[in-house]
């Protein structure tokens, strides 16, 4: 699963709209078998910890998209720290240093389930794109609490997300 260069999110809290994000860079680490973290970089929303802190439902999506075919889901609970959680710098740990870094996802997975994978298409991998990564240096610490501040406060239908606008990022 860490090989994967791209893969799926889906959250949903009781009312509103079931949210479904692709995901990639060096954001993905498997603790052990039942427990899967996940760096979650600032971005344009802000879904995923708004529906966790609703309901801890949480499924990620994995496609070969190379022989062979196959596609693995992981269902479970999960919960988004953020830096002001005392768990926040041990989760950080287990990743390398990315600007932006706005939440770590902690999963405990329930459930895996396979699929022949038949429909999905041929890809090749051609490279990650760095325009996340040198927009959040440009924005700098501050600039990114400005954009917590401005765009990632609250769900599409206006739940909280919870993001501390106090926490020191880079």
């Amino acid at each position: 699963m860490e090989a994967q260069r791209l893969f799926f999110v889906a959250t949903a809290a009781a009312d509103g709209p079931i949210n479904l994000s692709p995901k990639g860079m060096d954001s993905l680490r498997v603790l052990d078998p039942n427990r899967v973290l996940w760096l979650n970089l600032t971005g344009s929303g802000n879904e995923t910890a708004a529906h966790l802190s609703r309901d801890s439902r949480m499924t990620l999506m994995f496609c070969a998209f190379r022989e062979p075919p196959m596609i693995l889901r992981l269902y479970g609970q999960a919960r988004a720290v953020h830096a002001d959680h005392a768990d926040w710098a041990s989760l950080l740990a287990h990743f390398p240093d990315l600007p932006g870094a706005r939440q770590v996802i902690d999963m405990r997975v329930e459930l895996a389930q396979t699929s022949c994978g038949f429909g999905v298409p041929l890809y090749e991998h051609i490279e990650d794109r760095n325009t996340l990564t040198n927009w959040a240096i440009k924005k700098g610490g501050q600039g990114i609490r400005d954009y917590w501040r401005d765009k990632n406060q609250f769900s599409l239908n206006g739940l909280p997300t919870g993001i501390p606008l106090d926490s020191e990022t880079e």
